[in-house]
């Protein structure tokens, strides 16, 4: 079953009609509807695209947590051969919110590392919503210390409302985790690329995302703190969100010209989630790209190029 956001309605409402009339036309071989789905089709498909061209921030921050937006596992099975996970921090423990390993893209060895919200109720809890905790992160460090001394690039994904804020998480030496994880990605001595497939939250994001190319699909958001969170914080009142994510600039689009980010990936129209394959694809293409870009530079090549990245943005605004 499809699962309709809020300001979807009147595309939810056509599609059903369809849906009916082909259950009709099943049920009655001599009931001739054809017509009527094809002109019913067009117009579902009409108003799916005239709200998507349209859409606010926080209509974008709901599709970016559309619970069948496709995730890290969905990227990497669909793009990278011969996965190998990796597990554990050789600290603490294995932390689920965080996965990793090496494989193959494209025919090229490479690191991957994600954050895995899950798809299901029981993989939700397992994964902990995509909120890493700092074994999370101190393994993602090992991973990419290993992909250092192997000389292999890096590839993340991230989608995450930001790393987890629990007691036990802090007892653990969360923000040490998240920066060690930060200055891990700066000192790699390969080329490194970055996707926001979902949402990019905060240090929880940063800590993954600090690399040579940082690219964003076109509905994803990538932001400092939630819009629950910063509007409680600015007005005391979490119900105005929809003006905290106006304001913070967190869509793709306000990104791309603030310099944050380098490339967007198109998504289809009506998003990711309608058609997961497509936007897989798009991603691969836009990580070859940028991968492409990169080749050839030395490691103290990239490590200036990436300082110098992150230390101009905002500067020049």
């Amino acid at each position: 079953m499809r699962t309709y956001l809020d300001f979807e309605k009147p595309v939810a409402e056509l599609e059903g009609k369809v849906e009916e009339l082909r259950r009709m036309g099943e049920a009655d071989d001599a009931v001739a509807i054809s017509d009527d789905v094809t002109r019913l089709e067009d117009k579902a498909s009409q108003a799916l695209l005239e709200i998507y061209a349209a859409l606010t921030p926080w209509q974008k921050t709901q599709v970016a947590r559309h619970p069948q937006r496709p995730h890290f596992r969905d990227f990497c099975e669909g793009l990278i051969s011969d996965f190998t996970p990796l597990a554990g921090d050789r600290k603490f423990g294995e932390d689920e919110a965080v996965m990793g390993g090496f494989g193959r893209f494209r025919g090229e060895a490479v690191c991957v590392i994600g954050q895995e919200k899950g798809s299901d109720t029981q993989a939700r809890i397992r994964h902990n919503f995509g909120m890493a905790r700092p074994e999370g992160y101190r393994k993602a460090v090992r991973l990419m210390e290993l992909a250092d001394r192997f000389g292999l690039p890096v590839l993340s994904f991230v989608d995450t409302a930001g790393a987890y804020p629990g007691i036990e998480a802090e007892e653990r030496g969360q923000a040490e985790a998240i920066a060690r994880s930060t200055e891990a990605c700066l000192g790699l001595g390969t080329p490194s690329v970055a996707l926001v497939i979902g949402e990019g939250g905060s240090g929880g994001a940063i800590a993954i995302a600090t690399a040579s190319k940082v690219l964003m699909l076109e509905h994803a958001i990538y932001s400092v703190i939630s819009p629950e969170g910063a509007a409680s914080i600015l007005w005391r009142d979490s119900a105005r969100a929809q003006d905290a994510a106006t304001n913070m600039k967190i869509t793709a689009q306000d990104l791309l010209k603030l310099g944050v980010i380098d490339r967007i990936v198109k998504e289809p129209i009506g998003g990711a989630h309608r058609d997961p394959q497509a936007v897989i694809e798009s991603a691969g293409d836009a990580i070859a790209a940028a991968l492409s870009d990169l080749a050839g530079k030395d490691p103290d090549a990239l490590r200036a190029h990436r300082a110098d990245k992150f230390l101009a943005i905002g500067r020049n605004l």
